[in-house]
């Protein structure tokens, strides 16, 4: 059996901005995530920071970078979602209902009445 069988016919559609944004990812991830650090490294060093761990300021960066993490995860799977619905189609197996064949012998039967 061939699981990857190809619709015949179908053509596939061209790719658009989710490519772009995958290949932007990586830069896009280490510029969000260096720019806050930078900032809190300088905000330290000059000695604005007393105390690193216990100060809001460092904590609020680090949810934020999180925060920007957990994005930047969704968008690639978002994009990767648009991949693979654009690409080629395939033949599925039906599924057929349980009553299928007891309606396919019924010549009169109207296709929206329920079995009883």
């Amino acid at each position: 059996m061939d699981y990857f069988r190809k619709l015949p016919g179908f053509r596939r559609s061209p790719s658009g901005l989710e490519w772009l944004l995958l290949k932007k990812l990586p830069l896009i991830a280490l510029l969000g995530t260096l720019i806050p650090a930078a900032f809190l490294a300088l905000l330290w060093w000059a000695g604005i920071i007393v105390n690193f761990w216990q100060d809001k300021l460092t904590l609020m960066v680090i949810g934020f970078v999180v925060f920007f993490w957990t994005m930047i995860v969704l968008a690639g799977i978002g994009a990767f979602i648009v991949m693979v619905m654009k690409g080629p189609a395939y033949i599925a197996d039906p599924y057929y209902s349980p009553d299928f064949h007891e309606r396919d012998n019924d010549e009169n039967a109207n296709p929206f009445d329920r079995p009883k």
